[in-house]
Protein backbone atom coordinates (compact mmCIF):
# COMPACT_ATOMS: atom_id res chain seq x y z
CA UNK A 1 0.00 0.00 0.00
CA UNK A 2 1.71 3.39 -1.14
CA UNK A 3 0.08 6.28 0.22
CA UNK A 4 0.28 9.54 -1.32
CA UNK A 5 -1.47 13.28 -1.01
CA UNK A 6 -3.90 14.78 -2.54
CA UNK A 7 -5.20 18.37 -1.53
CA UNK A 8 -3.87 17.74 1.76
CA UNK A 9 -6.10 14.46 2.40
CA UNK A 10 -3.95 10.95 2.47
CA UNK A 11 -4.90 8.56 0.11
CA UNK A 12 -4.38 4.71 0.13
CA UNK A 13 -3.23 3.00 -3.22
CA UNK A 14 -3.09 -0.71 -3.75
CA UNK A 15 -1.01 -1.57 -6.25
CA UNK A 16 -1.49 -4.85 -7.87
CA UNK A 17 -4.95 -5.73 -6.48
CA UNK A 18 -6.44 -9.19 -8.17
CA UNK A 19 -9.95 -10.45 -7.20
CA UNK A 20 -13.03 -8.35 -6.34
CA UNK A 21 -12.92 -9.92 -3.24
CA UNK A 22 -9.88 -7.98 -2.33
CA UNK A 23 -11.09 -4.73 -3.76
CA UNK A 24 -14.14 -4.77 -1.57
CA UNK A 25 -11.68 -6.25 1.41
CA UNK A 26 -9.11 -3.31 1.11
CA UNK A 27 -11.69 -0.69 0.57
CA UNK A 28 -13.13 -1.65 4.17
CA UNK A 29 -9.16 -0.81 5.61
CA UNK A 30 -9.21 2.09 3.92
CA UNK A 31 -7.72 1.72 1.24
CA UNK A 32 -9.12 4.48 -1.62
CA UNK A 33 -7.52 3.80 -5.32
CA UNK A 34 -6.50 1.13 -6.92
CA UNK A 35 -4.06 -0.07 -9.90
CA UNK A 36 -5.03 -3.22 -11.30
CA UNK A 37 -4.40 -5.31 -14.29
CA UNK A 38 -6.48 -8.51 -13.59
CA UNK A 39 -9.87 -7.74 -15.45
CA UNK A 40 -8.02 -7.35 -18.79
CA UNK A 41 -5.13 -9.73 -17.99
CA UNK A 42 -7.90 -12.94 -16.72
CA UNK A 43 -9.77 -11.54 -19.46
CA UNK A 44 -6.66 -12.44 -21.94
CA UNK A 45 -7.28 -16.41 -20.74
CA UNK A 46 -11.13 -16.26 -21.04
CA UNK A 47 -11.80 -15.72 -17.45
CA UNK A 48 -15.00 -12.94 -16.45
CA UNK A 49 -15.82 -11.63 -13.63
CA UNK A 50 -19.69 -12.36 -12.10
CA UNK A 51 -21.18 -11.50 -8.95
CA UNK A 52 -21.06 -15.53 -8.59
CA UNK A 53 -16.85 -15.58 -8.43
CA UNK A 54 -15.56 -16.44 -12.37
CA UNK A 55 -16.88 -17.91 -15.41
CA UNK A 56 -13.98 -19.90 -17.48
CA UNK A 57 -15.37 -19.39 -20.54
CA UNK A 58 -12.57 -21.57 -22.37
CA UNK A 59 -14.27 -24.64 -20.69
CA UNK A 60 -16.10 -26.86 -22.37
CA UNK A 61 -19.45 -26.58 -20.65
CA UNK A 62 -19.86 -22.99 -22.19
CA UNK A 63 -19.46 -24.46 -25.96
CA UNK A 64 -22.96 -24.74 -26.45
CA UNK A 65 -24.33 -22.17 -23.90
CA UNK A 66 -27.05 -19.69 -25.18
CA UNK A 67 -26.69 -17.34 -22.29
CA UNK A 68 -24.74 -13.80 -21.82
CA UNK A 69 -21.68 -14.27 -19.51
CA UNK A 70 -23.89 -12.62 -17.20
CA UNK A 71 -27.74 -12.53 -17.46
CA UNK A 72 -28.26 -9.60 -15.33
CA UNK A 73 -25.61 -7.19 -16.96
CA UNK A 74 -26.11 -4.51 -19.28
CA UNK A 75 -22.67 -4.24 -20.95
CA UNK A 76 -22.36 -4.64 -24.58
CA UNK A 77 -20.57 -8.14 -24.54
CA UNK A 78 -23.53 -9.74 -22.33
CA UNK A 79 -25.97 -7.45 -24.77
CA UNK A 80 -24.69 -8.87 -27.96
CA UNK A 81 -22.66 -12.35 -27.14
CA UNK A 82 -23.63 -15.77 -25.78
CA UNK A 83 -20.93 -17.56 -23.31
CA UNK A 84 -21.52 -20.05 -26.33
CA UNK A 85 -19.74 -17.43 -29.13
CA UNK A 86 -17.43 -16.24 -27.01
CA UNK A 87 -15.87 -19.52 -25.95
CA UNK A 88 -15.95 -20.47 -29.93
CA UNK A 89 -13.78 -16.99 -30.23
CA UNK A 90 -11.44 -18.57 -27.39
CA UNK A 91 -11.08 -22.34 -29.44
CA UNK A 92 -10.20 -20.68 -32.90
CA UNK A 93 -7.87 -18.02 -31.26
CA UNK A 94 -10.03 -14.57 -32.42
CA UNK A 95 -8.22 -11.90 -30.33
CA UNK A 96 -11.84 -10.25 -30.29
CA UNK A 97 -12.85 -12.79 -27.48
CA UNK A 98 -10.11 -11.25 -25.25
CA UNK A 99 -11.36 -7.84 -25.59
CA UNK A 100 -14.99 -8.93 -25.50
CA UNK A 101 -14.63 -10.74 -21.66
CA UNK A 102 -12.10 -7.03 -21.18
CA UNK A 103 -15.14 -4.87 -21.98
CA UNK A 104 -17.64 -7.17 -19.58
CA UNK A 105 -15.29 -7.23 -16.64
CA UNK A 106 -14.28 -3.34 -17.14
CA UNK A 107 -18.15 -3.00 -16.49
CA UNK A 108 -18.81 -5.55 -13.97
CA UNK A 109 -15.98 -3.97 -11.39
CA UNK A 110 -16.93 -0.67 -12.59
CA UNK A 111 -20.77 -1.14 -11.25
CA UNK A 112 -19.07 -3.02 -8.15
CA UNK A 113 -17.14 0.21 -7.04
CA UNK A 114 -20.09 2.32 -7.89
CA UNK A 115 -22.27 -0.25 -5.56
CA UNK A 116 -19.75 0.06 -3.07
CA UNK A 117 -19.64 3.60 -3.04
CA UNK A 118 -22.99 4.31 -2.92
CA UNK A 119 -23.26 1.79 0.10
CA UNK A 120 -20.40 4.16 2.06
CA UNK A 121 -22.84 7.02 1.30
CA UNK A 122 -25.70 5.55 2.32
CA UNK A 123 -23.46 4.18 5.66
CA UNK A 124 -24.54 0.69 4.33
CA UNK A 125 -21.36 -0.48 3.62
CA UNK A 126 -20.58 -3.59 6.11
CA UNK A 127 -24.46 -5.01 5.03
CA UNK A 128 -22.93 -4.42 1.38
CA UNK A 129 -19.73 -6.33 2.60
CA UNK A 130 -21.58 -9.04 3.95
CA UNK A 131 -24.26 -9.42 0.88
CA UNK A 132 -21.01 -9.60 -1.68
CA UNK A 133 -19.54 -12.16 0.20
CA UNK A 134 -22.25 -14.20 0.65
CA UNK A 135 -22.62 -13.69 -3.39
CA UNK A 136 -19.37 -14.75 -4.21
CA UNK A 137 -18.86 -17.43 -1.72
CA UNK A 138 -22.48 -19.28 -1.82
CA UNK A 139 -21.44 -21.87 0.73
CA UNK A 140 -19.35 -19.94 3.10
CA UNK A 141 -15.53 -20.99 3.15
CA UNK A 142 -14.24 -17.61 3.90
CA UNK A 143 -10.82 -17.22 3.46
CA UNK A 144 -9.17 -16.39 6.38
CA UNK A 145 -7.20 -13.14 5.70
CA UNK A 146 -10.44 -11.36 4.87
CA UNK A 147 -12.18 -12.83 8.14
CA UNK A 148 -9.53 -11.32 9.73
CA UNK A 149 -8.97 -7.97 7.92
CA UNK A 150 -12.69 -7.17 8.31
CA UNK A 151 -12.99 -8.27 11.89
CA UNK A 152 -10.25 -5.72 12.22
CA UNK A 153 -13.20 -2.99 11.15
CA UNK A 154 -15.68 -4.40 12.75
CA UNK A 155 -17.23 -5.92 9.72
CA UNK A 156 -18.53 -9.95 11.08
CA UNK A 157 -19.57 -11.85 8.28
CA UNK A 158 -22.60 -14.77 8.86
CA UNK A 159 -22.13 -17.84 8.21
CA UNK A 160 -24.40 -18.50 5.27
Amino acid sequence: CVCVYVGGASCRCVCVCRYPVDLVVCSALGCDMYDCVYPTRTARFGTALVPWGLLKLKKREFSADPQPIDPNCSCSTCQGYSRAAISALFSNKEPVGCHLVTVHNLHYLLLLMGDLRRSIVEQQFPSFVQQFMERQFPSGGYEQWALNALSSVNIHLNAP
